[in-house]
């Protein structure tokens, strides 16, 4: 039907956003609408879950309303992964939502890795996971600890997009891509359910991310579950292939990579395969983020930060450890630097030393999705905010030695909710299908400049600042 749409829709970090595409994956329609991160106290990072739902609403409607006569055939959700509420039966939130870059439950997170050999870990998750702050089991420890009148009274623990698919349809479900180091291929890991008690009464059922939940009164549509955010970027850059990867650069950066081979590899993620391929992924914990945390110090906007970058010179390295790391360092106490400051240094070398920064970050999680993948992936798609920026774009080209191909549609998670959507409502056989065609690319961006000394420096400041930020502790 020519005016029949798919909606996707993505609870981020800073913004819920949703789209509208056609069939053929070409953007007809999008709205964000943001919200605040409370930092209450160091080291906390937390969100209103009803700024979630009341800012869906609204873009949603705003959406539609700009496209009179269209018809939703059907939608999915993605949203931040590692961001978790307590809701009641009702679906009233009891606690601010933690999400994925708090670290208030390192201390917890500490005491629950301890329990496990690595061999046991071999066993229950087949590679060496780190149980970090952002685990949901160190969540659930953190609640029944610190506020256990709210725990008692909980009947969810919730994801965003678990909470949103529920308020939109009245039935609560996860999937078993988002549910990374607590569920398996088969279903929940019982030995990473039982860390905590009462956690596993509190977990949604699992289904597959394209299973219908209901129908959404809100768009007149059926609504699918849906998946996390970096996995339906995945799907909406088509890393359904093997051979295939994607950089997703949003407020934090997820590099992954699809291939054959099923073992791990130190500090990433290996999903549950789909059939007979397994995507393999890292996230960081900053990309958009250091470069708002930079325009906040510097007195730039954020557009002059690009401007300034422009104009900046290669050679001061900066480490966007700016609230610890994830993939894959895992480390809640490492922070950010700037190395090889001068002189001579100005504002505008600094603004380009973000970007690069961001962009070694992702080389660095590459190298090990590579030792998981079992392959170099000759080329890697580009989509989110970041790509948006054509310097960003080829700062990633020049760090990852590669070319970097940015796509059509910048908002891949927001379209890999779309294809789960069509999945849902047949209008593909599978979500891979539906990206075969719908993924488009816009550009490639072939490496320039040679940054392997300035990234062997990246790497070392590491280890060579390990007692500096021992002692910053």
């Amino acid at each position: 039907m020519e005016n029949e749409v798919l909606l996707g829709i993505d609870i981020g970090t800073t913004a819920v956003k949703v789209a509208a595409f056609a069939g053929d994956g070409r953007v007809r329609g999008v709205h964000s609408v943001a919200y605040p991160i409370g930092r209450p106290r160091p080291g906390w990072a937390e969100q209103d879950p009803e700024d979630w739902w009341r800012g869906c609403v609204t873009a949603i409607r705003t959406v539609l309303s700009g496209l009179p006569g269209a018809v939703v055939a059907g939608a999915g959700i993605v949203s931040q992964v590692n961001t978790h509420l307590l809701a009641d039966a009702g679906l009233t939130p009891l606690t601010p939502a933690v999400i994925w870059q708090d670290q208030r439950c390192a201390e917890e997170a500490r005491e629950l890795d301890a329990r496990f050999t690595p061999e046991d870990k071999l066993r229950i998750w087949g590679g060496p996971v780190a149980l970090d702050a952002s685990f949901v089991g160190a969540r659930a420890a953190w609640f029944r600890r610190h506020r256990p009148d709210e725990w008692s009274r909980a009947r969810w623990i919730l994801s965003p997009k678990d909470f949103i698919g529920a308020r939109l349809t009245g039935r609560v479900a996860t999937d078993k891509l988002s549910g990374v180091r607590i569920a398996g291929a088969g279903g929940y890991l019982p030995e990473a359910v039982a860390l905590v008690d009462g956690l596993g009464e509190r977990l949604p059922e699992l289904l597959e991310p394209e299973a219908v939940l209901g129908t959404s009164a809100e768009l007149g549509a059926p609504v699918v579950v849906g998946t996390m955010d970096a996995f339906g970027a995945v799907f909406g850059t088509r890393t359904t292939e093997a051979g295939r990867g994607m950089i997703s650069c949003g407020t934090s950066l997820v590099v992954a990579g699809a291939s054959h081979k099923s073992t791990s590899a130190p500090g990433i993620v290996t999903f549950p395969p789909r059939g007979d391929l397994t995507v393999h992924a890292g996230p960081t914990q900053a990309a958009g983020d250091a470069v708002r945390w930079w325009s906040r110090v510097s007195g730039l906007a954020v557009p002059e930060v690009f401007e300034s970058a422009h104009n900046g010179r290669s050679g001061i390295v900066f480490t966007p450890y700016l609230q610890g790391e994830r993939a894959p360092l895992w480390d809640a106490d490492v922070r950010g630097s700037f190395l090889g400051l001068s002189s001579s240094t100005t504002q505008a070398d600094l603004s380009r030393a973000v970007l690069t920064g961001v962009a070694f970050s992702a080389r660095h999680v590459l190298e090990r999705v590579e030792e998981a993948c079992g392959l170099r992936l000759p080329s890697l798609t580009f989509s989110g905010g970041g790509a948006r920026s054509d310097l960003w774009t080829q700062l990633h080209a020049d760090a990852l030695g590669r070319p970097i191909e940015r796509l059509r549609v910048h908002d891949s998670a927001a379209l890999g909710a779309a294809l789960l959507g069509a999945v849902g409502v047949k209008r593909h056989a599978d979500v891979e299908a539906a990206a075969a065609a719908t993924v488009a690319v816009e550009r490639v961006f072939e490496p320039r400049e040679d940054l392997s000394r300035l990234y062997e420096a990246y790497r070392a400041s590491y280890e060579g600042l390990a007692k500096v930020h021992a002692l910053l502790k």
